[in-house]
């Protein structure tokens, strides 16, 4: 596979991953639950996901840094995961709008 080509993955795995490591930590939270499921999941779950969040973005900031190296690996890292955050963000808005209606 050619430089080129494993950059993209690289960079989509590591988008991927920060994309569900928020996605956990957000369902970890007791609100988004609540607005989303209608009550709070048990306490283990919640930790569960909460743990499942950070053990994903560790992995996506370990493949940034093997794949592009430390100093361009870190700045995609706070890339993708701002946009990741913000993608997560965004979705809560649309879905909590959803149900207002």
């Amino acid at each position: 596979m050619s430089g080129l080509a494993l950059s993209w993955l690289t960079h989509g795995a590591v988008l991927l991953f920060s994309l569900l490591g928020f996605a956990c930590l957000a369902l970890a939270m007791i609100r988004h639950q609540e607005d989303l499921y209608g009550a709070a999941l048990r306490p283990h779950v919640t930790r569960c996901l909460r743990v499942a969040g950070w053990l994903l973005l560790l992995l996506a900031l370990g493949l940034a840094v093997s794949g592009l190296g430390w100093s361009f690996g870190l700045t995609a890292y706070s890339g993708h995961t701002s946009v990741a955050a913000g993608l997560v963000f965004i979705m809560l808005v649309v879905l909590n709008c959803r149900r207002g209606r």
